[in-house]
């Protein structure tokens, strides 16, 4: 069966990941964190992506992006490949590919499942540096991020959101709701409702959710 064309849609948000190749570390440090970051800048102010959050893994990344047009969200990862895996390969003596593969993605419905998925990046890890928790909860603050809208409603002034997003951090997601954002982001699914993932279907010309399992 030949392999479906990489769900991506204009003006939609996407969770994207990229793995380390067979398992191997992308970032050593600090250091190599910043770099990467760096990159990611340029690349989404070159290619018009809104940045939502970031984790940033020992041997994995998760971004949550809305891009302008369909063809943003590769270009992105293509800008930040050539930026950031050269400067890791010159910095750790290495050569060769550092990601297993091309990048996975999945279509995030607005709404609570955009939240979730937020909250889902965010809560990655709870080590300094490696996600966007400590910006959103007002730690530090990187121009770079957009609050997706549903953040807004959490509180009327940026004290109330932050903590309130906080709670939300702390409360967790259900390890049904992540399983389903993995498993969407890995498989390039919709995530949301069965309206949402029709609506995703028609606008892309392919299927936004696996088939199920068994005789029809």
């Amino acid at each position: 069966m030949a392999r479906l064309p990489r769900l991506v849609l204009a003006g939609h948000t996407h969770c994207i990941v990229q793995r380390g190749h067979s398992g191997q570390p992308v970032f050593a440090d600090q250091d190599d964190r910043a770099t990467y970051l760096s990159a990611l800048r340029e690349a989404a102010r070159a290619h018009h992506v809104q940045v939502h959050a970031w984790a940033l893994l020992p041997n994995e990344v998760l971004l949550l992006a809305t891009p302008t047009d369909a063809q943003s969200l590769g270009r992105l990862v293509q800008a930040i490949g050539r930026g950031y895996v050269s400067a890791y390969n010159r910095k750790h003596q290495r050569s060769g590919t550092l990601w297993d593969g091309r990048f996975r993605c999945s279509v995030i419905e607005p709404g609570a499942m955009r939240l979730a998925a937020l909250r889902w990046v965010d809560g990655q890890s709870l080590e300094p540096g490696q996600t966007t928790a400590a910006q959103r909860l007002g730690a530090t603050r990187d121009s770079m991020l957009v609050d997706p809208p549903e953040v807004w409603p959490l509180g009327n002034t940026p004290f109330e959101r932050e903590a309130a997003y906080g709670a939300l951090l702390a409360d967790g997601l259900s390890s049904a709701a992540t399983d389903v954002l993995r498993r969407a982001s890995m498989g390039g699914w919709a995530v949301g409702s069965a309206a949402f993932a029709a609506q995703v279907a028609e606008s892309a010309a392919r299927p936004a959710r696996p088939r199920q399992r068994g005789r029809p």
